[in-house]
């Protein structure tokens, strides 16, 4: 127990991003990264602390889980996501999805599966971890569950 090191704490402790790469992976090419989008600080940092990853990718697309009512904002969001990248040489597309019961990290999961991508670039605890231990959250889910490499940033 002792010689595992705590994830969560790491990135948290770090002041820099951890890519968290799960057991079956064997390597990253980072041909298709797809950025789970909140705007938030950590998201935004997130973007930035990717952007070497960014410029060698194929294929970038900026996603954001949102409710019915909240599409037309998000799609704001995004556009200022993709313009901030293609100013940093990196082109990206932009997909709202709509909140479906469950995890929100699992519905993200199942969106980066779909595409192939092979990078989920995300914040990392944008509430506080009490918070995220006892009502749950994205950051959580992502790391205990994610059978993608996940670049965050906190």
């Amino acid at each position: 127990m002792y010689r595992i090191a705590n994830t969560g704490a790491a990135i948290l402790a770090a002041g820099r991003p951890i890519l968290v790469v799960p057991a079956g992976v064997k390597s990253l090419e980072a041909a298709h990264v797809v950025i789970g989008w909140k705007d938030t600080r950590e998201a935004r940092r997130a973007v930035v602390d990717a952007l070497p990853f960014l410029h060698e990718a194929e294929r970038v697309t900026v996603v954001e889980i949102c409710e019915n009512d909240e599409i037309g904002a998000a799609r704001l969001r995004l556009d200022d996501v993709v313009h901030y990248l293609a100013r940093h040489r990196t082109k990206a597309e932009s997909r709202t999805e709509t909140r479906i019961q469950g995890s929100g990290a699992d519905q993200m999961i199942e969106f980066a599966q779909n595409q192939a991508a092979d990078l989920l670039v995300t914040g990392a605890y944008g509430h506080s971890r009490l918070n995220e231990w006892i009502f749950g959250g994205m950051t959580h889910d992502l790391l205990t569950s994610s059978p993608i490499c996940c670049l965050m940033s906190h």
